[in-house]
């Protein structure tokens, strides 16, 4: 066999370099970190930006993520916020003073905007990455959370293969989307993004991992597209909603074994709506200090306005509770700062 061109080998060496540096630029968080999900839609309909609840953030919380913009938004500036798929019933001029406040009394805090989600699995063919950057600059947010949830991921699984991996007909898709976001969005703005809870199993020690289903390996490409990984801050796993037999913290184990970032395992108002149990108050206040007693380790809470129905489940905690008991599991002072 020849062996490659001293040129070629020039150049392999400059893009390993360069994926290297563009991984220790991830933008830092405090260790342990969390982060929230704040429901737009659940806002109050006021008239001044430090009346919403928005602004009350508690200052203990680290990233603050605002959903959810659809990913075909259209977006011409003037904080006109009509077709941008923000449901918050306040106007953008209250939206951004919100934040403006929330990031003086905070200024530690990351506050994103989402894009996508549950709500908008579709339109994604019709990203609008600029629109979302003038939106982003405009409300005065520090980056993007790219959620990205398709309806079918279309992985192959490794024995179907006959090979090492799971590949995932979305691997490319996320690849792309990640790169035009660094275009219009190039560091220190944060890209987050939300990782499936089974998208990390189905190869090595987690091939056979339950719950199993369509998902499991589509988020693999962590591990094996260097450039998009290294364009990517923080990876928040979405350890909910996948059964009785799914273990979130297995789930963080694989997770860590493919990306070496900040790294948030989730959790859900309850009840979760597929019967996986979830996690009371003092549950997650021990999780909390597991987790963060681990480097670049941390906890997201969906969703930070939300609460448990009424009924058999008044005892469940509220969005609020939850993000108590992460902060108090993490030994932080200020965690009985009030909940909006």
């Amino acid at each position: 066999m020849r062996s490659p061109p001293a040129f070629l080998l020039a150049t392999i060496g400059l893009l390993l370099t360069q994926t290297a540096a563009s991984a220790m630029e991830r933008l830092s968080l405090p260790q342990p970190f969390s982060m929230a999900y704040y429901e737009s839609w659940e806002e109050m309909p006021v008239a001044l930006g430090s009346a919403t609840r928005l602004a009350m953030t508690p200052g203990h919380i680290d990233v603050q993520v605002l959903g959810f913009a659809r990913p075909d938004l259209v977006y011409q500036g003037g904080l006109d916020l009509t077709e941008t798929g923000l449901q918050a019933p306040v106007s953008g001029r209250v939206l951004a003073d919100a934040v403006k406040a929330l990031k003086t009394r905070a200024p530690g805090m990351k506050v994103l905007l989402a894009v996508g989600g549950s709500g908008y699995v579709d339109g994604w063919h019709r990203y609008n990455p600029k629109a979302l950057a003038h939106l982003v600059t405009d409300l005065g947010l520090d980056g993007v959370d790219l959620d990205y949830e398709p309806a079918k991921p279309d992985c192959q699984t490794a024995q179907a293969r006959k090979g090492p991996t799971v590949v995932c007909r979305t691997d490319l898709i996320w690849s792309k989307l990640i790169a035009d976001t660094r275009t219009v969005l190039p560091r220190p703005m944060m890209l987050s993004i939300p990782g499936w809870s089974t998208g990390a199993y189905g190869t090595g020690d987690f091939q056979t991992e339950p719950p199993g289903g369509p998902y499991t390996g589509s988020m693999l490409w962590l591990g094996r597209d260097r450039e998009a990984a290294a364009a990517v801050d923080l990876v928040a796993i979405m350890a909910y909603a996948a059964g009785p037999a799914y273990d979130p913290e297995r789930a963080f184990t694989a997770y860590r074994a493919i990306w070496d970032g900040p790294l948030a395992l989730g959790l859900i108002v309850p009840p979760d709506p597929t019967g996986q149990p979830v996690p009371g108050i003092d549950a997650i206040r021990d999780l909390a200090a597991r987790l963060g007693s681990q480097e670049q380790a941390g906890v997201m809470v969906y969703g930070m306005l939300g609460t448990p129905p009424s009924g058999p489940n008044a005892a469940m905690p509220s969005g609020g509770m939850m993000l108590r008991a992460v902060c108090e599991g993490f030994g932080r002072d200020g965690c009985d700062a009030p909940l909006p």
